[in-house]
């Protein structure tokens, strides 16, 4: 499930500008050589995570998806749950939003969830999605408190088939997750929006990167 094209292209022009998406060459925490990066922990500065948080909220307003609160998995999805919750707000759609500490705490609010009840359909915010780990624990959270996962909102869906450099999956880490908790996952923007946006740029440097994520996707794409 993706949002509309001009909240993509935007997201990524915007993306880049804040370099925050490069191109080049990285290696991936799974050994590969990816033609782009992509780091969540650019946006920050205040304008940067308005921003950001209003393209959340539009690609979950587009989906459609029903919803009650926004859940964010610590650390980088507590900022994004906070600004999207606001950007919502924004928008005439007042939600709930929690997030967890890593460490329980046994003073003050005690245990490990923080801000308001966790009840209702929950939607999950993070940046990315790797290996599924913070999906997964964010969904045991939140059906241990009684509530229910709606969805995964993400800001960048690679499109990429799980596993290493030399041993490559059969699907990526956003469809084990769909399949796994039955779950749609949301996303700003995708490898397929990412391409798009490269072959109609009329600037020559980021054609210059085409072949090479063409090629990437080509080799590990879904």
């Amino acid at each position: 499930m993706s949002s509309n094209n001009s909240n993509q292209d935007n997201f990524i022009r915007f993306a880049l500008e804040a370099k925050v998406l490069s191109f080049g060459e990285f290696k991936t925490k799974a050994g590969r050589l990816s033609p782009y990066f992509f780091n969540a922990g650019g946006f920050d500065d205040g304008a940067r995570l308005g921003a950001l948080g209003r393209y959340y909220a539009k690609a979950l307003q587009d989906s459609k998806l029903p919803f009650d609160m926004l859940y964010g998995p610590a650390y980088k999805g507590i900022t994004l749950a906070a600004a999207t919750a606001i950007a919502l707000a924004d928008n005439g759609v007042n939600v709930p939003y929690a997030y967890n500490r890593k460490e329980a705490k046994d003073h003050g609010e005690g245990g490990v969830l923080v801000g308001a009840p966790v009840k209702g359909r929950v939607v999950i915010i993070d940046d990315v999605i790797s290996a599924g780990t913070s999906v997964r624990e964010s969904v045991d959270l939140i059906k241990k408190a009684g509530a229910e996962p709606a969805a995964v909102l993400i800001a960048l869906d690679r499109m990429e088939r799980s596993g290493t450099a030399t041993e490559i999956g059969d699907k990526s880490a956003v469809q084990a997750v769909e399949q796994e908790f039955g779950l749609p996952v949301i996303s700003i923007a995708n490898l397929t929006g990412l391409m798009s946006f490269l072959t109609a740029s009329s600037d020559s440097q980021l054609n210059h990167y085409l072949p090479a994520v063409k090629a990437y996707r080509d080799k590990y794409g879904i």
